[in-house]
């Protein structure tokens, strides 16, 4: 089993070849080029460079969401065209889910925050038990605050990882009241390696969707469709 995995959920653009269980190449930019720029020439030098053909591979493993609405529809966009050509399916693995598992075997609980704007988070809370990756907060937008409560709640100790948390480690500071730290530098972004580690869990589970029915999980609305039902509820549309 040959899986081309693809991270391309937030500012870092991540590429990976998985065989089986081993991760056999890896490719991880954290720049300020476009997706559009770097995605399918990463692909194309990680395959040259491992000496593979795409017609080798059983499936795309795609970050799935949330994240940048633009950065989700490249990453889209391009999975659904190498599916379709190919006649493979596509494994689609939840992005907060992914950077969770950059923590594998952490004790206590795992929050991964993405910057949603507007003082919103992409958040949810995780932790492993043995082996396994629980969710014991589903992947939601929320306040920072909202989600920051409901760790005080909880008591646990926490790890915060993410984009978000530097624009909100001031208010992390302030009102987390429970043990945390944060990860670090290696560990606190998008990496498709660990994508692709939850995908092949899943296309051995059976987890695939064909090109055709594939879509990203923004979980809201773009700034634009929002912005169009503003209007529409003020009677400007």
């Amino acid at each position: 089993m040959k899986l081309l995995v693809l991270e391309s959920s937030g500012l870092v653009a991540s590429v990976a070849l998985m065989e089986e269980e081993k991760m056999i190449g890896e490719y991880t930019v954290n720049f300020k080029k476009t997706h559009s720029q770097t995605l399918l020439p990463m692909v194309d030098e990680l395959v040259k460079n491992i000496g593979i053909d795409l017609k080798e591979l059983d499936g795309i493993a795609i970050s799935n969401g949330p994240g940048s609405f633009t950065g989700l529809r490249i990453g889209s966009a391009t999975a659904k065209g190498l599916a379709q050509a190919l006649n493979i399916p596509i494994v689609p693995v939840s992005t907060l889910e992914a950077l969770a598992a950059n923590l594998f075997g952490t004790k206590g609980i795992i929050c991964p925050m993405m910057d949603a704007r507007r003082n919103q988070v992409y958040t949810g809370l995780y932790g492993y038990e043995g082996s396994r990756l629980i969710t014991y907060e589903k992947p939601d937008a929320l306040p920072v605050t909202e989600i920051l409560e409901k760790i005080n709640q909880n008591g646990e100790s926490v790890i915060f990882l993410g984009d978000g948390v530097p624009v909100y480690k001031n208010q992390i500071e302030e009102m987390v009241k429970v043990p945390f730290r944060y990860a670090p530098p290696h560990l606190n972004r998008q990496r498709a390696g660990a994508v692709g580690t939850l995908a092949v869990q899943y296309f051995q589970e059976g987890k695939m969707e064909s090109a055709r029915d594939h879509k990203p999980d923004y979980l809201r609305k773009s700034q634009a469709e929002r912005e169009l039902l503003e209007k529409q509820k003020a009677g400007q549309v």
